[in-house]
C-alpha cells in the first residue's frame, strides 16, 4: 500500500475522533564498512514506519495517544486496528498538558503524490574509487560510510498533506600505524557524497600520524587548547540540546537566572551566533514539524507547524529557547521548535593551521568522545579526547601526547572564554554523529581548557 494511501485510510478510520495525525516514514540506506585495510561489508536496506496519533476529547480536555508500527500495511483492517489502539492509548492517558488546537494547512504540497526517494550503493562511486587507493596505502584503515534518504508523509484531520525527503550522509575514516600505537581520525558529513574525497580525508589522517613519531607524556591540568570544528560541534550540539525553555523557566538548567531565563545575557564580546536554520544551504531539514512524542519543547499537537531559523546565541548573547506551542502560550513567549542542524558563525576567515601557527604553547585536539553531563545547573560536561592529542610549541606541532585526557568543561564556558574563532566549515561531530550530522563550525582557541585527568585508552 502506497504511503499516501496509508495516510488517507488511517484518517478515514479516525473520522469519529477529535482529530488525528498520521506519519509514514520510509528509509532507504546504503552503507560501506572497512577494517584492517579490507572492505568487510556493503549493503542496502529499506524500511517503513507508520505512526498514528489520535486526539480524543476526554473529561478535562483533549488527550493524545500514539501508536507506531513497522509492519507492512496490507489492508484497511490493519490501519483500523492501529487507530483503535491509538484511541485507547489516548483515553488511558487522560487530558494532555500540551494540548493545543491542531495546526491548519498552509497551502498544498506539490510533491505529496511522489514516491519515496531511494539511494543505492552507487552513491559511493567516486568516493569508493578513492577509498580503494587509500586501502592500498601504508597504514591500517578502518571506517564506515553511510547514505540515507528518508521520506516522510504527514497527513492530519485538519487537511495538512506534507512530504519531505531528508538526505543524510557521513563518513568516518580511522588510520592506524602498523604497530597500532598511532591513531588518527577524520570524518565528513554530506547530502550525496559529491565532493567527498577519500584521498583527502586519508591525507589529513596521515599528516596527523606523522606527528606521532615523537611522543611525550603530559600531566593533567589547564592548557590552552585548539578545538577543531568537529570537537566544537560536539560541545555546541549538547548546548543546543540544553536550550529547553521550560527547564529555564522552572530553574532547572544552566539557562535559568534568578529572575527567569537568561535570554539576552552576554556570553562573549565576540559576535558569535549559534543558529538552526531549515533553509541553510546543504544542511536543510524538514520545514514542518513531525513529532511522534510529547515532552519538554516538543508536542504531537504541533505536527505540521512550520519550522524556522532560531538563534540560540545571537551576537554573543543568549538568544532563543525551545518552546512547544502550548509552552509558548503558558509562558507568554514565542513558539520555537528545536532545530536539526547547527551553525556557529562570527569568527574570522582563519583556518585551524592558522591558529596553530599563532600558538606559543598549547594542545591541538582531534575529536571528543564519551561526553556526559556532570552538572545541569552549569552545563558542566565530562568526556575524553580521542585519536590524537598534539603538543604545539612556537607555531608548530612538535609531538603527540602518548595518552588521552578526560576533560571537564561547559560549552557555555567555551563561548565565554574563547579568545580566537576561525572560519566556519561543514563538519561532523564524532560523539553525536549517529543522532546529529548537519553541523557547520569553526576552530576555536580556548585558554585553560580543563584536562582533569589522564586516560590511557587510544
Amino acid at each position: 500500500m502506497r504511503a499516501q494511501e496509508v495516510v488517507e485510510r488511517a484518517l478515514a478510520a479516525a473520522r469519529h475522533l477529535h482529530g488525528c495525525a498520521v506519519l509514514v516514514r520510509e528509509s532507504s540506506e546504503a552503507a560501506l564498512r572497512w577494517a584492517n585495510s579490507t572492505m568487510t561489508t556493503n549493503g542496502h536496506t529499506t524500511s517503513r514506519r507508520t505512526t498514528v496519533i489520535a486526539f480524543v476529547e476526554v473529561d478535562g480536555g483533549v488527550a493524545a495517544g500514539v501508536v507506531g508500527s513497522s509492519a507492512a500495511i496490507e489492508d484497511t483492517a490493519q490501519l483500523e486496528g492501529i487507530v483503535r489502539a491509538a484511541e485507547a492509548a489516548a483515553r488511558d492517558a487522560g487530558p494532555a498538558k500540551d494540548a493545543a488546537p491542531l495546526v491548519e494547512p498552509d497551502g498544498a504540497d506539490p510533491t505529496w503524490d511522489e514516491p519515496a526517494a531511494e539511494t543505492s550503493i552507487g552513491v559511493f562511486g567516486p568516493f569508493a574509487e578513492g577509498l580503494a587507493e587509500v586501502l592500498a596505502g601504508p597504514h591500517l584503515q578502518y571506517g564506515f560510510a553511510t547514505h540515507e534518504l528518508s521520506t516522510v508523509w504527514l497527513g492530519t484531520s485538519t487537511g495538512i498533506r506534507r512530504r519531505w525527503v531528508q538526505p543524510t550522509g557521513s563518513v568516518e575514516l580511522n588510520a592506524k600505524t602498523r604497530d597500532l600505537r598511532g591513531s588518527a581520525w577524520t570524518g565528513a558529513s554530506t547530502t550525496d557524497f559529491t565532493g567527498v574525497d577519500a584521498r583527502a580525508l586519508a591525507a589529513e589522517a596521515e599528516r596527523r600520524l606523522a606527528w606521532s613519531t615523537r611522543r611525550i607524556a603530559l600531566p593533567p591540568g589547564r592548557y590552552e587548547t585548539l578545538l577543531p570544528p568537529s570537537a566544537v560541534a560536539d560541545l555546541m550540539v549538547y548546548l543546543a540540546w540544553s536550550m529547553g525553555g521550560r527547564a529555564a523557566q522552572e530553574g532547572r538548567s544552566a539557562l535559568a537566572g534568578p529572575d527567569g531565563p537568561r535570554v539576552g545575557e552576554k556570553l562573549t564580546a565576540l559576535p558569535l551566533t549559534l543558529a538552526s536554520d531549515p533553509a541553510a544551504p546543504g544542511l536543510e531539514y524538514e520545514p514542518f514539524l513531525t513529532a511522534t512524542r510529547s515532552g519538554e519543547g516538543i508536542s504531537v499537537f504541533d505536527n505540521g507547524a512550520a519550522t524556522r531559523r532560531a538563534e540560540w546565541v545571537r551576537e554573543g548573547a543568549i538568544g532563543e529557547l525551545v518552546y512547544s506551542r502550548a509552552e509558548a502560550e503558558e509562558f507568554g513567549t514565542r513558539f520555537t521548535p528545536a532545530g536539526e542542524n547547527l551553525i556557529l558563525t562570527g569568527g574570522s576567515q582563519d583556518t585551524l593551521p592558522d591558529l596553530v601557527g599563532r600558538t606559543e604553547r598549547g594542545l591541538l585536539l582531534t575529536c571528543l568522545w564519551y561526553i556526559r553531563e556532570v552538572d545541569p545547573t552549569s552545563l558542566l560536561l565530562t568526556g575524553l579526547t580521542r585519536d590524537g592529542v598534539y603538543l604545539v610549541e612556537n607555531g608548530e606541532v612538535v609531538a603527540e601526547v602518548e595518552h588521552n585526557f578526560r576533560f571537564n568543561y561547559s560549552p557555555l564556558d567555551v563561548l565565554r572564554r574563547t579568545t580566537e574563532v576561525g572560519a566556519t566549515e561543514r563538519t561532523i561531530p564524532r560523539e553525536w554523529k549517529d543522532w546529529f550530522t548537519r553541523t557547520a563550525m569553526p576552530p576555536m582557541r580556548v585558554p585553560e581548557f580543563n584536562m582533569s585527568s589522564v586516560s590511557l585508552g587510544r
